[in-house]
């Protein structure tokens, strides 16, 4: 969620700091800084600025500030411990100021390492736990004195930067990404990494540090990947890797082949829009070659097709979005494949003991590849025996890595906070799963299947219809649901499923509150709701529900409510009980999520819009969540 970014080399370190922390808003943060080197009359000494709010306030306080520094790191927060505010801003620095760190991820003890720290003299700023690690690299470094407390004689310090945060981390339980600087030590920024991506890359101009590629995509298109456990030394001249021992190591390159023009508007008022609109393309993208000799092919499965005909269980852990693109699969994977599947929230997967056997499979699902919590559960389910597979939008990330296969979606960067193309991205590569394991189980014909992944492949076109056709019914919606207080979404089958992601969307852009229940459920409780004008938006496609679903709607109808329906094209009776009517192509219902989800996408940015919220940067949201 938080950004980091780092740059040591021939040019002013200011301006390229700046535009990597622009880069890195998309994950959302509360406050922003920067360190930058800065020679004196008698030493170097480090300038610390930090400010909360936007990056282009920061922008604005360095306008007047010395240029010449080549060497800084900077840092965009998204507040964990310790409330948003310029003391918890990063960067943080040690008791001298003459060592500045910035961090991504949770320092699980750092209660207990202050404790320790301040009992031999420490003096804290911020109630932030990443000021832990600016002081016990300071103590590395310096030296640390005696404990009056425990006896601990006095320890001399390395004097080396390196060395330095390679001892802090010993001392730290939890996550991070790290960098650190060091007055000492002119032109050096130290990198460690733990459970919290780091790249490296090395440009024309010097070197680089950044929680995530789009901040240096500018200077460097060949970076690594940092692993767990391992460092980096950068300098204006070069790089060097070390291993926990010191030792060097030559590491990964990684080539980016996605144009930094994904990360612009390109015309469109928002990302968001701009995401939305990318759909067709991604659901193309991600069918690409998936279909060879008339048979699906997945050849970065790293399961062979006897693997998966012993599967006799699945479970799908996710988050958010995620979590919505896996009740989907749900229903594709006991569909097609005749498989039991459960989807469980990854935050609490881990947490109760779920039944797990060789012949389970745990399908992943992450749009960054690196959420806290998805990753916490594939570990935990990797030492319980479960084959582990991942769906993820982001090449070389954790869940990637730490699968056994997995299916990238093909969608590109995505810059708005709530989630649109990925998600789309999500439930096409979730289908193509569900048709291969049905495929290996022999539960669909070799015809079926071709037929199937043809259908899919037809709703690129269909959801471009939806752009060039529904435009004004989703405007005309909107206005319905933008004064009200809350909003009830409902659905029957694939529509319940759909029904919670447009909930979701709703809520998290517009802060409009927004609930999804079955339709069935309505008459159990949430039919209290319902007073006149009380908005109702509901997945009224035709399917074996349709029926029911419009009896549902009739409940709500008569007592008052607004009806917001998304329907089939050509059906007409739906407007005798519908208020506003958003129409789709006509749709196998295995498929209706594709296409029905983009008009509530629609919905709730113009809902959002109308009411003056910001659509790609919501409150209190960050892109990518990687801590619990």
């Amino acid at each position: 969620m938080c950004g980091i970014v780092g740059y040591t080399g021939f040019s002013q370190a200011k301006n390229v700091l700046i535009d990597g922390l622009k880069r890195l808003e998309y994950r959302g943060y509360d406050s922003a800084g920067i360190a930058l080197e800065r020679q004196s009359a008698s030493a170097m000494e480090l300038d610390v600025h930090r400010r909360v709010g936007k990056v282009a306030g920061l922008e604005s306080e360095l306008e007047h500030v010395d240029t010449s520094s080549t060497c800084g790191i900077g840092h965009t927060r998204w507040a964990t411990h310790g409330r948003p505010s310029v003391a918890n801003a990063h960067p943080h620095t040690s008791c001298d100021g003459r060592i500045a760190v910035v961090h991504n991820g949770i320092i699980e003890n750092f209660a207990e390492l202050r404790e320790e720290l301040e009992r031999r003299g420490h003096r804290f700023t911020s109630d932030t736990d990443t000021e832990v690690f600016a002081h016990l690299i300071e103590e590395a470094y310096e030296g640390r004195p005696a404990d009056p407390a425990t006896g601990e004689p006095a320890q001399p310090g390395s004097h080396d930067l390196m060395a330095a945060v390679r001892e802090a981390t010993t001392h730290v339980v939890g996550a991070y990404g790290l960098a650190a600087l060091c007055a000492d030590e002119p032109g050096v920024i130290a990198v460690a990494r733990k459970d919290s991506p780091i790249i490296i890359g090395r440009g024309e101009n010097g070197s680089y540090v950044a929680s995530d590629v789009i901040a240096v995509i500018d200077a460097t298109r060949d970076v690594v990947v940092l692993e767990d456990g391992q460092f980096a030394r950068l300098t204006p001249e070069g790089i060097t890797y070390t291993d926990a021992e010191g030792a060097a190591i030559e590491p990964a390159i990684t080539h980016i082949d996605w144009d930094i023009d994904m990360a612009e508007k390109g015309g469109y008022p928002d990302f968001m829009l701009k995401e939305i609109h990318e759909q067709p393309r991604v659901v193309r993208d991600t069918l690409v070659g998936r279909m060879i000799g008339g048979e699906l092919d997945i050849d970065e499965l790293g399961l062979t097709y006897e693997e998966l005909n012993l599967i006799d269980r699945v479970y799908v852990i996710a988050c958010g979005t995620s979590y919505h693109a896996g009740l989907i699969a749900k229903n594709l994977i006991e569909m097609w494949a005749r498989i039991p599947c459960e989807v469980e929230a990854a935050s609490e997967f881990r947490y109760r003991n779920p039944i797990i056997t060789p012949s389970t499979l745990v399908v992943a699902v992450s749009q960054s590849g690196e959420t806290a919590d998805t990753l916490a559960a594939i570990r935990d389910a990797r030492i319980k025996g479960a084959k582990v597979f991942g769906i993820t939008n982001v090449v070389g990330s954790p869940v990637a890595r730490e699968s056994d296969g997995v299916i990238y979606t093909k969608a590109n960067k995505e810059i708005a906070v709530a989630s649109t193309k990925s998600f789309i991205g999500q439930v096409v590569s979730l289908t193509l799963l569900s048709l291969l394991l049905a495929q290996v189980k022999g539960k669909l014909t070799t015809g079926q299947v071709r037929m199937l992944f043809r259908e899919l492949g037809d709703t690129a076109e269909q959801i471009q219809w939806i752009f060039d056709t529904q435009a004004e019914a989703v405007h005309e919606a909107a206005l319905a649901c933008k004064d009200a207080h809350s909003a009830l979404f409902v659905g029957r089958g694939m529509g319940a499923a759909i029904a919670h992601e447009g909930a979701l969307k709703l809520k998290e852009i517009s802060y409009l509150h927004a609930e999804a229940y079955a339709a069935g459920e309505m008459k159990h409780g949430p039919i209290a709701l319902i007073d006149p004008g009380f908005p109702v938006i509901a997945v009224t496609t035709k399917s074996p529900t349709y029926d029911k679903t419009v009896s549902n709607l009739k409940e709500c109808e008569a007592r008052g409510a607004k009806i917001i329906v998304v329907a089939t094209e050509g059906d007409e009776d739906i407007k005798h009980i519908a208020d506003h009517v958003i129409y789709i192509p006509p749709v196998r219902d295995a498929f209706c999520p594709i296409t029905a989800t983009v008009p509530l996408q629609l919905l709730a940015r113009e809902v959002a819009i109308m009411r003056d919220c910001d659509v790609d940067q919501p409150r209190n949201l960050a892109k990518s969540v990687t801590v619990e």
